[in-house]
């Protein structure tokens, strides 16, 4: 009962953070317009007295201070909402796991592909920004940034795993972390094609922790691949990663980046420019094909 009522009171929306947020807004957008009517005043007049000077200062003053308010008042909303995204995960799990013990039920129904592919495209939409204060490095796994050497990932994380196929050969496919043995090093993962249905038990060598926040282009550029570096990306309407070159990195928050996925049936062996999500590129240890 606990338990629920600490879910239920966590999933229920902030509701002081967007009409506090509104009202910061109001009140720097106010201190703006009349930083702007001060500099056409003093265009007019063509002078900067003491007085505009004394002005100002207080302006520029008060307008840093609602901005900072401003960020601090969205910092706490999307700590609450990451907060709330991490409790429905804990639920997705908690019943998973009670479905794959439960022997009364029937089956659970293999998800249609569509539908899938569509899943896969909304988490990726939905990978938060990373956005840091002034001075802050963006940490493991934004963007391009890989985990740190101990790092483990946690049950329901996705990650690329390294697996053998049908026909012997070895692929990267995009799996989800059901549990990690410090015993043994390895973790159990699932296929996250359901349609295959299978569950694989890996080295760490063969994990690549997914990206946990995007980069921003704008303000941490070195977080980002960088234009013909190696990755593994992956396909489009596909769960399988594959060797590709950085063609065009994203350029805005909310870009994808442009891929060359490497490709023997075309003469220069690479594809045309596809376009993939940060949330599925990681790097490529493997050497570039000569």
């Amino acid at each position: 009962m606990r338990e629920k009522h600490r879910s239920a009171a966590a999933c229920t929306p902030p509701p002081g953070d967007v009409p506090a947020t509104k009202e910061e807004r109001s009140r720097s957008e106010h201190n703006l317009v009349n930083i702007q009517k001060t500099h056409e005043r003093m265009q007019t007049e063509n002078k900067i007295s003491p007085y505009y000077r004394t002005k100002l200062r207080g302006l520029y003053t008060t307008a840093k201070a609602d901005a900072e308010a401003e960020c601090n008042i969205l910092r706490k909303a999307l700590d609450k909402i990451a907060e709330i995204k991490s409790l429905l995960e804990e639920r997705r799990i908690a019943a998973k796991i009670a479905g794959l013990y439960n022997d009364s039920e029937p089956p659970r129904k293999t998800m249609r592909r569509g539908v899938l592919m569509t899943l896969l495209q909304q988490s990726a939409m939905t990978l938060p920004l990373w956005i840091g204060k002034p001075g802050d490095k963006p940490p493991p796994l934004c963007g391009a940034i890989p985990a740190s050497g101990d790092y483990v990932a946690k049950p329901g994380d996705k990650v690329a795993a390294r697996v053998k196929a049908v026909d012997g050969d070895e692929q990267w496919i995009l799996a989800e972390v059901v549990s990690y043995s410090h015993a043994t090093n390895k973790y159990e993962v699932d296929d996250i094609d359901e349609e295959g249905k299978e569950r694989h038990t890996l080295s760490r060598r063969r994990i690549i922790p997914l990206p946990q926040w995007k980069a921003n282009p704008e303000t941490d550029p070195e977080a980002l691949f960088q234009k013909e570096q190696l990755v593994l990306a992956l396909y489009p309407q596909t769960t399988c990663f594959y060797r590709a070159l950085i063609h065009t990195p994203p350029q805005r928050p909310q870009d994808d980046y442009s891929v060359l996925f490497e490709d023997t049936s075309y003469a220069d062996g690479y594809s045309p420019p596809l376009n993939v999500a940060q949330r599925y590129v990681v790097a490529c240890k493997e050497p570039k094909k000569k």
